[in-house]
């Protein structure tokens, strides 16, 4: 079932979010629930938080992005083979390597893109779907979306890393979007 996506400015979005254990009411459905409505929204990750859960969730596929590579990012990311995993209850271990600036956006802050700089690198400790523990080592493009949807789970967002002058520029279109006064293709959870 596609899901409403949660809006800037929904307290969830800023929540610390729990641990979930094998025993977590329909698990396995809002697992396939997130995959149908990140694909719905043609997102590359989408984490618990963004579907109103405040649970330790996410998951992407960064094989469409590696599929959709040109040449010049297939020069730059000569490595990377893209992955489609579900993550529960991650902690990051270590990031590492040079921080380097791509073009971010978020399902929750629709129509507002910026370059954010994050680590080329991060080792992260998790458990599957089935619960099967794993600590693992993410590069490049895979690393940043890791990145992107576990700040989701610790209730942060990629419009934290700006200068303080840029989220004063962007200060109109975020009210906006707690408005709803953002158009998007799927439905959005506004903030009460």
């Amino acid at each position: 079932m596609i899901l409403p996506v949660v809006a800037y400015g929904h307290p969830v979005l800023r929540k610390e979010c729990v641990d979930v254990d094998k025993d977590y009411p329909e698990l396995d459905k809002l697992i396939a629930d997130m995959w149908e409505t990140m694909y719905y929204t043609n997102g590359v990750g989408i984490a618990a938080p963004q579907v109103n859960r405040a649970v330790r969730i996410f998951v992407i596929d960064t094989e469409q992005i590696v599929e959709g590579f040109d040449e010049e990012d297939r020069k730059e990311f000569p490595d990377e083979k893209g992955i489609k995993q579900t993550f529960i209850n991650a902690r990051i271990v270590e990031t590492s390597g040079e921080p380097w600036a791509y073009n971010e956006g978020c399902l929750s802050i629709p129509k507002i893109r910026e370059d954010i700089n994050r680590p080329e690198h991060v080792r992260l400790k998790f458990v599957d779907e089935n619960f099967v523990e794993h600590e693992e080592d993410y590069y490049g493009i895979t690393a940043r979306v890791i990145q992107h949807e576990y700040d989701h789970i610790d209730g942060k967002l990629f419009i934290d890393y700006l200068p303080p002058l840029k989220k004063r520029l962007l200060k109109k279109k975020l009210e906006d979007i707690t408005k709803g006064k953002v158009r998007v293709d799927y439905r959005m959870l506004l903030p009460k």
